[in-house]
């Protein structure tokens, strides 16, 4: 997945320190700097440590720092509370077995539910595989139908650009979700096989994944463009449940995108199958 697990946190280390800028962490920016951002010497000078201390890590030598000096690198690096658990993760012991595909199962409570609600909903996995979609979700858009994946229409798909209002940010926070949602299951056959996809099919992919960026997607107000209602602004919850993710799209109680969700509902009755929720076999 173009981040092997014997040098994680090396990987980590070296992305985060070409995004902190000199200037940044109260250094001279001179006139021949090579990298764009820290050098490793800067780093290391700046946490607090010895310059080989801290390309052992780099180098994948010394995968284990000290809770004190982890602490002191993502200061440097300017984390956040999710990029240090990230970071603390990357460093954690654990036996190494090799992940097998395993069935993503929806808990019937959630199938019914998914049935039940009257606003745009769909289950999706870790992986952001649509396993399945009410019939709100697929008149809101078809690639929210079950066997769809989120991040490849969103990178590839020039219909869900056009859906999407601020697709660059959608893009920046998905690609983060993804990498956050995965965690240091890095031997996921499933994300494998997505990142070597995506990989080749989208520069934007390559260049953001290259970052390390990791971030929780949570709730959220979107703007997005239905080719027959035109702009809407809704609400999105993403809810943990048994394994998988429900997510809901939903409009402020009596705004005009209330009404517009109403008409969409209405459309989505005239054609509706029998078969009702769209459901897929997916592997995570």
């Amino acid at each position: 997945m173009n981040d092997p697990d014997e040098n994680r946190l090396g990987r980590y280390l070296a992305a985060r320190r070409a995004l902190v800028t000199p200037e940044q962490v109260g250094l001279p920016a001179g006139p021949n700097r090579r990298v764009p951002g820290l050098r490793r010497e800067e780093v290391a000078l700046l946490a607090g440590i010895s310059a080989d201390y801290y390309l052992r890590f780099e180098r994948g030598r010394d995968r284990n720092p000290s809770a004190q000096v982890l602490d002191s690198l993502a200061r440097v690096l300017t984390l956040d509370d999710v990029e240090r658990a990230y970071l603390a993760d990357l460093t954690a012991s654990r036996p190494r077995t090799r992940s097998r595909p395993s069935l993503v199962r929806i808990p019937p409570r959630l199938r019914h539910l998914l049935a039940a609600v009257e606003v745009p909903a769909f289950i999706e996995s870790r992986t952001l595989d649509v396993l399945a979609a009410n019939s709100l979700a697929t008149a809101l858009s078809p690639r929210l139908a079950a066997g769809q994946n989120r991040l490849r229409s969103l990178l590839v798909d020039p219909e869900e650009r056009a859906f999407q209002q601020d697709w660059e940010r959608a893009v920046v926070e998905m690609v983060a979700a993804f990498r956050h949602a995965l965690g240091s299951d890095v031997d996921d056959p499933r994300a494998v096989e997505l990142v070597g996809q995506l990989s080749l099919a989208s520069a934007r992919f390559r260049e953001l994944w290259a970052r390390q960026d990791v971030r929780p997607l949570a709730g959220t107000t979107v703007t997005v463009q239905h080719p027959e209602l035109g702009s809407l602004r809704l609400n999105r919850d993403k809810l943990p449940v048994g394994g998988v993710i429900l997510v809901l799209y939903y409009a402020d109680e009596g705004s005009a995108d209330a009404q517009k969700l109403r008409l969409l509902a209405s459309l989505a009755r005239t054609s509706r199958t029998e078969t009702g929720p769209q459901e897929a076999s997916a592997m995570a």
